[in-house]
């Protein structure tokens, strides 16, 4: 397979330094152009289809009925088979070298494409995006299956589009096109949850801040009214507080140049070590099962649960399912249809995935990122600088960071999901998960940082050779 995966697609990559102005253009440029796609409908489309991916759609970056449909959900997932392949030590490719990266990159390539199509196909042979038969009649002769292949075709354009734009983004910009999308679609979300001012359920408005206004002004039961919202906004500045001190703490490991008396550094370990991104492959696999449950259902199998719409009722999916809010579990205030004990049972689950899980995939992140002992040491060897009091030699740094990074990795990863499950529990403003807030939160400190390290490398650049930027 090596030629094919040499012969993949790509965003051709800069050959010389980027100018940090020229790379803010870039990111701007595609964070419109993804606007632009949420914007576009897909054509021939019947309003009533049903979204596949509904409580995850702020956390896939997609919007439901548009061009961007699938949004990240094809990378992340490839992404996902990738790691568990490599964790497991199915594929044995050397990213260490050049001809390991374009394999391992062409195949990455390779399998976002498979799933670019294994996860439109069930959205139309499972009936969730329906074709309108009016768009049919009128253009296409009543042709109801055309109709549905010319949407396929859109999703998968759409899909295909997404995975460049993040190659943009990554090679011609500042941080990566994944996180600038959930960035975007969270952060709309939540501005939506503040000051949109529509009513939904009731005579209030829906954003958080004109229905105080309005429950305030009106004299209605407050606790009635905005009970949930409180919660969810006292979460929400949690959240936000928690994840920026925690950004924040690190274990800072002294390292001074070989060469140049007196030039020393230090390399930061962070407590949430491999960002927060392992936790979006953790609840796309959660959402990738719901969609094999959904699609079963649909069809007409229900051995593993019943869905209303496109929430599970019922049998395995229904314990497999996140808990998106209160409504979820606080039995003794909603009527969840279950006994108390299948709740907690449910509850347990989805802290044990979540907690177990975050843990499992940072490893697997650290690895195939180039952020374990390993490649750490090598860079470290690589720019001149050793551990004071430490031979220069690769394999002792490695041994001295498996002191830290493997451990640090593993709390870290645990404490996202203890919090991620926090936030789930008590919900946050914007109708978007805790998983949502916390990613978008944490992805954007660390885009913040990034810019400020580019930043230091336009006014120093000799440092780019240390950060591994030529």
């Amino acid at each position: 397979m090596e030629p094919l995966l040499a012969a993949m697609p790509t965003v051709k990559g800069p050959e010389g330094h980027v100018h940090f102005k020229n790379k803010l253009v870039w990111t701007a440029g595609i964070l419109i152009l993804y606007f632009v796609l949420t914007n576009i409908p897909l054509f021939g489309l019947d309003p009533g289809s049903q979204d596949i991916f509904f409580y995850w759609r702020a956390l896939l970056a997609g919007a439901s009925g548009s061009l961007v449909q699938l949004g990240i959900g094809p990378i992340v997932t490839a992404s996902i088979v990738l790691q568990l392949l490599k964790g497991a030590d199915l594929i044995h490719i050397d990213t260490s070298d050049m001809r390991g990266q374009i394999q391992y990159m062409g195949l990455q390539k390779l399998l976002i494409f498979v799933m670019i199509i294994v996860e439109a196909a069930p959205n139309l042979v499972g009936g969730f995006l329906m074709p309108d038969p009016a768009i049919a009649n009128a253009f296409f002769g009543g042709n109801l299956f055309l109709v549905s292949l010319i949407i396929f075709l859109q999703v998968c354009i759409g899909g295909v589009l997404i995975v460049f734009m993040d190659e943009v983004v990554t090679k011609w910009g500042i941080g990566s096109g994944v996180g600038l999308f959930i960035i975007a679609g969270i952060s709309q979300a939540i501005i939506n949850g503040f000051i949109n001012w529509a009513p939904v359920s009731d005579q209030y408005p829906v954003g958080f801040f004109p229905r105080i206004a309005a429950v305030i002004m009106d004299g209605a039961n407050f606790l009635q009214y905005m009970g949930t919202d409180m919660i969810a906004f006292i979460t929400t500045v949690v959240i936000f507080l928690v994840i920026v001190y925690v950004e924040s703490t690190r274990i800072e490991i002294p390292l001074a140049h070989a060469q140049v008396r007196g030039a020393r550094a230090r390399f930061p370990v962070k407590l949430i070590y491999a960002s927060v991104l392992p936790m979006i492959l953790v609840r796309v696999l959660q959402a990738n099962i719901q969609m094999i449950g959904l699609f079963l259902n649909n069809v007409g199998i229900t051995i593993f649960g019943a869905f209303q719409g496109a929430t599970p009722v019922s049998g395995l999916m229904w314990y497999l399912a996140p808990i998106n809010g209160p409504d979820d579990w606080m039995w003794w205030l909603y009527d969840l249809g279950h006994a108390p004990w299948e709740v907690l049972v449910r509850m347990g689950i989805d802290i044990f995935v979540v907690v177990v899980g975050g843990a499992i995939f940072a490893l697997f992140w650290i690895k195939t990122a180039g952020m374990d002992s390993k490649d750490v040491a090598r860079q470290i060897q690589h720019s001149g600088m050793s551990i004071p009091g430490y031979r220069r030699n690769p394999q002792v740094l490695e041994k001295y960071l498996d002191r830290y990074i493997p451990r640090v990795t593993v709390i870290g990863g645990v404490f996202i999901g203890v919090l991620s499950v926090f936030a789930n529990l008590f919900g946050v403003i914007g109708a978007v998960s805790g998983t949502g807030l916390l990613l978008t939160v944490s992805i954007t400190y660390r885009l913040y940082e990034e810019i400020a390290s580019q930043q230091i490398m336009e006014m120093y650049p000799f440092m780019r050779t240390f950060f591994g930027k030529e």
